[in-house]
């Protein structure tokens, strides 16, 4: 007997239990241990070695979806079959009446995982007849379970395009958003999507939560990549809460509501280990709502209410930054330059 192999298979086992159970069925757990690391590592792996190529950083998703199913294939083989090779002689083979050796070990455990054995080799035990029963249970049990995580995911992967591709298809910035709603007395005709919006986003964010290897799925468009379109829609918020005057406001229980959605998605970063940026990104600007007439405030009671929200929007920076994005306007030609770029420019003049 071999303590040493049965105690490591036993821990590998345990370990890789563990995560499957803690990333497929724990909805408020986020990802386990094992698979959480294993995302992290491949996400900024890919960064480094893309140069944030958005392209190459599409793949990132299922690239992960792929290795976290391969990783507790592999570990509950290795743990099975270490397991095994910690016995005395828990394996013969019947033709032969010789124990197993490794590459013995190594295949019993791959065709019990997955066919429940097939007799070339046969347990020497009751004890090992039910740890190959259990083989065989946690091979079929936990490879079910991944596979229904996998669509789990990639449904929730194409719910998070469509809410993305419904905010930007309403305006690439926050104050395009405001401007597509402004009818030249009100907002009436934004109630109804912003409430969509709002339930769509909330529910979102209850599968980040439960899923966070959807914040590594990038898109390769920026209309489509909720990292961008969340911002916006916030932002818009923002506007509509501090920035449009009082009489023309969009109904303050809409705001709040959508506000209070941008709220549980950013409480889903702590999961994805996304951090908040550094610095402030840049405020919205007023003067391009005035130029279509909306009633907006003072710019200074305007600022000081945008300075409030420096955390919040600092962690909006941060889904942004994650992804390999750019704050918001999506359009290159019209995009806000990051405040390092804006320093080297100041420095080369």
């Amino acid at each position: 007997m071999q303590p040493l192999y049965l105690a490591v298979g036993l821990v590998v086992l345990i370990a890789v239990i563990v995560d499957i159970i803690w990333t497929t069925l724990w909805v408020d757990g986020g990802s386990g241990p094992l698979s959480g690391r294993l995302t992290t590592a491949v996400w900024r792996g890919l960064r480094r070695l893309t140069g944030d190529h958005s392209k190459a950083l599409s793949i990132a998703g299922p690239l992960i979806l792929t290795l976290t199913l391969g990783m507790w294939i592999a570990l509950l083989w290795i743990g099975w079959t270490l397991l095994f090779a910690g016995g005395d002689t828990a394996l013969v083979s019947p033709q032969t009446g010789e124990p197993a050796d490794w590459t013995g070990h190594l295949y019993y455990v791959a065709y019990t995982m997955f066919t429940n054995g097939n007799g070339d080799y046969s347990p020497t035990s009751g004890t090992w007849e039910i740890a190959s029963s259990f083989t065989t249970a946690t091979g079929m049990a936990f490879v079910t379970l991944g596979v229904s995580y996998i669509l789990t995911v990639l449904g929730a992967v194409s719910e998070k395009r469509a809410f993305a591709n419904s905010v930007t298809g309403l305006g690439e910035r926050s104050e395009e958003f405001v401007r597509a709603g402004w009818s030249g007395e009100g907002f009436d005709g934004l109630d109804l999507p912003v409430e969509s919006l709002a339930s769509d986003l909330s529910e979102l964010a209850d599968k980040h939560k439960a899923y966070p290897i959807l914040h590594y799925y990038h898109s390769e468009k920026g209309e489509r990549a909720s990292a961008m379109a969340v911002p916006i829609f916030d932002e818009a918020m923002t506007l509509f809460r501090y920035g449009v005057d009082g009489d023309a406001q969009l109904d303050p229980a809409l705001v709040e509501n959508a506000r209070s959605s941008t709220d549980s998605y950013l409480d889903t970063l702590e999961t994805a280990f996304i951090e908040p940026a550094d610095e402030v990104p840049p405020q919205p600007e007023l003067e391009r709502l005035r130029e279509d007439e909306i009633p907006t405030a003072d710019d200074e009671a305007f600022e000081d209410a945008v300075a409030e929200l420096t955390e919040r929007r600092r962690n909006l920076l941060g889904v942004v930054q994650a992804d390999a994005w750019h704050w918001p306007p999506i359009g290159n030609g019209d995009s806000v330059p990051r405040p390092d770029d804006a320093a080297e420019e100041s420095d080369s003049r």
